[in-house]
């Protein structure tokens, strides 16, 4: 997003919107959707196997990644990536949105590294 945000706005936003286009393809949004479904199953899995040691490992890194980086997503980037892809790159009201979709399209993308980075360090404590 830095690089994006260096670019003159017209350019950074028919970047973006040419990145959101792209990433809906069956490759991403089966390991996108797929983890979800792995951890709404490690969650169901954790909630019935509560008295197993690593169950709260799995429920943790479960809903860290399920609220946090699928919801998040969905809730928060999906949002912003669609009001983006209706703007004229060239227009006024396109560099308002441009600077707005900058700054909160990278907070939300930093927690859903950081709920991912922490669910996977949950799973992987749980192997160990």
């Amino acid at each position: 997003m830095r690089g994006l945000g260096r670019l003159p706005a017209p350019e950074g936003i028919a970047a973006m919107q040419a990145i959101n286009i792209t990433v809906i393809n069956s490759g991403f949004m089966g390991i996108f959707l797929g983890t979800a479904a792995l951890s709404l199953y490690m969650a169901i899995a954790a909630i019935r196997q509560w008295g197993q040691a690593d169950a709260i490992y799995w429920l943790a890194g479960s809903l860290l990644y399920l609220i946090g980086s699928f919801g998040v997503t969905i809730a928060c980037n999906v949002p912003l990536n669609d009001g983006l892809a209706n703007v004229d790159p060239q227009s006024v009201e396109g560099a308002k949105i441009w600077s707005h979709y900058l700054v909160w399209w990278t907070v939300w993308n930093h927690v859903r590294t950081v709920a991912s980075i922490a669910a996977g360090g949950c799973f992987l404590r749980s192997l160990i």
